[in-house]
C-alpha cells in the first residue's frame, strides 16, 4: 500500500487515537456482498463530524444568520487496501494532519474487526463564510484550542 500522503505507514498510524465505529449495512453492498466504493466517503463524513464534535471545533451549533464560518469539503480521496463485506464492523480513525490559515488536512484510517487496514483517506476541509462563499481564517480561539489539545504547535 502506497498512498502519496503516507510516507511511513507504521509512523502514520501512531498518530490516530479517535475513531467512530460502523457496521456495514446490507444496503451499502453490491450483489456480491462487497461494500460499495462510494460508502467510504459517507463513513469519512460521519467520522469527521464525530471527531470535530469530540474536539469541540468547527461545528456550529446551528446554521443561522449569525454563523460566520462553516466547514466544507474541498477535496476527498480514498485508497482501498482490503475488501469490506456486509456486516463487517469498521473503526474509522480520524486525525488532523495539517492546519493551514483557513483549511485543515484530515486523514482517515479504516480497520475491520480483525484490526486489518481496509482503506485509508485524506481530505481538505476549508472554513467558508456561508454568505460570501469565500474562505475565512480559522479563528484564533479554535487555533488556541488545537494548540491546547497538542494537535498543532505554536
Amino acid at each position: 500500500m502506497k498512498a502519496k500522503y503516507i510516507e511511513n505507514l507504521q509512523e502514520w498510524q501512531k498518530d490516530f487515537s479517535f475513531y467512530s465505529e460502523v457496521r456495514v449495512r446490507f444496503s451499502e453492498t453490491d450483489m456480491y456482498g462487497h461494500m460499495n466504493n462510494t460508502v467510504s466517503f459517507t463513513y469519512f463524513e460521519q467520522a469527521r463530524i464525530d471527531y470535530f464534535r469530540h474536539l469541540g471545533i468547527l461545528m456550529p451549533s446551528a446554521v443561522d444568520e449569525g454563523v460566520k464560518a462553516i466547514p466544507i469539503v474541498a477535496d476527498l480521496q480514498c485508497d482501498y487496501v482490503k475488501q469490506v463485506f456486509f456486516d463487517d464492523v469498521l473503526r474509522i480513525y480520524t486525525k488532523i494532519a495539517n492546519v493551514g490559515n483557513s483549511s485543515m488536512d484530515i486523514h482517515y484510517l479504516a480497520k475491520n474487526q480483525k484490526n486489518e487496514i481496509c482503506f485509508t483517506g485524506r481530505g481538505t476541509i476549508v472554513q467558508m463564510d456561508p454568505r460570501t462563499g469565500k474562505s475565512v481564517p480559522i479563528s484564533e480561539e479554535e487555533r488556541a484550542h488545537l494548540i491546547s489539545l497538542a494537535i498543532i504547535s505554536q
